[in-house]
């Protein structure tokens, strides 16, 4: 009997708040140009008040992935936290109307507003963004549904939400309640950063509770400091049966089960980078979700990754199953 799901993330929700901005507004704002910067909610809240013609987008690493998965028709569930705020309810529609079910209702109360990302696009393109974590850091094991995650044929999750106990203790709650059920768990590593911080409780997660891990070179890399990709790659997939680890230009390389498969890609010149590895994500998942062999599977990855990064956005536009035929892929 199939599951209710077919992938269930767990994440942050963030809205993403766009608007294009001059340099010299980035400077009166005091905005450091081209990178992520986090910020509080009273200087988030200034920011917001300052975007002129703001256009929001649900946004956040596995949910963007989601979209890419509901793009190719396959049913999704997302855990995440929003607050029951104008934001928050935007999010849990939007989320519904691309297809995936939100399955936490939004929060009443006291609580903290929802997550938003303040990006400012430059007339180069330069893209500034300021995060509010608001309350989608507050996700803990008490909003892990067992149901959901026991009905996931496969669940995926976000690096990002390991800086907190109660984000470590909802991802293990998921992982095993899905692998308990028959299921598969694994990992985005997200940010080496992230892994910086908690190297040894990552390596512990990767090891005793993941099927997979999807990380890029430097993601990878950052698990051992050793500075030596291949190294670091063989000593992943001795404790993890499936290690996927994309590099930009050079294409990617998956080992499974001892197998390696290494799959090469055309190189395009990014209109907007951003998403190309959530959506990288998307195709492979999508090809694991549906029983392919490694190789489709990161084909459908690096074709997912090639749409995104064609326009400005973190999600695919066109019909990636179309992409996917046109390339033999299905």
């Amino acid at each position: 009997m199939s599951k209710t799901y077919q992938v269930v993330g767990i994440g942050n929700a963030v809205v993403d708040v766009i608007a294009r901005a001059e340099d010299t507004f980035l400077d009166l704002m005091g905005i450091q140009k081209g990178i992520m910067q986090l910020v509080e909610r009273e200087r988030g809240e200034t920011l917001y008040a300052a975007m002129k013609d703001r256009v929001e987008t649900p946004g956040g690493s596995v949910a963007n992935t989601l979209a890419g998965l509901g793009n190719l028709g396959l049913r999704t569930g997302f855990i995440g936290r929003v607050h029951d705020d104008a934001l928050g309810r935007f999010y849990a529609d939007a989320m519904k109307k691309d297809g995936t079910d939100f399955v936490n209702p939004p929060v009443p109360g006291g609580e903290l507003p929802t997550s938003r990302s303040m990006i400012f696009v430059s007339p180069d393109g330069e893209r500034s963004m300021n995060t509010y974590l608001g309350i989608s850091a507050e996700l803990g094991p008490e909003d892990v549904s067992e149901d959901v995650a026991a009905e996931a044929e496969v669940v995926f999750l976000e690096g990002y939400l390991f800086d907190k106990d109660k984000g470590k203790d909802a991802f293990i709650r998921t992982a095993r309640t899905c692998r308990s059920a028959g299921g598969k768990a694994g990992i985005a590593i997200s940010d080496p950063f992230c892994v910086e911080r908690h190297r040894d409780d990552f390596l512990n997660l990767i090891e005793h509770e993941m099927d997979y891990v999807i990380g890029n070179e430097a993601e990878i890399m950052s698990l051992y400091q050793n500075h030596d990709l291949e190294a670091d790659l063989e000593a992943v997939s001795a404790i993890c049966p499936l290690v996927v680890c994309t590099r930009s230009g050079d294409g990617v390389s998956i080992i499974h089960e001892g197998q390696r498969t290494d799959i090469p890609v055309e190189k395009v010149v990014p209109v907007d980078a951003t998403g190309a590895g959530d959506q990288f994500a998307a195709g492979f998942l999508y090809g694991l979700a549906t029983g392919r062999d490694m190789e489709t599977c990161g084909r459908m990855g690096c074709v997912a990754a090639a749409e995104v990064i064609s326009h400005i956005g973190p999600r695919p536009e066109a019909n990636l199953q179309a992409l996917f035929r046109e390339k033999s892929l299905i």
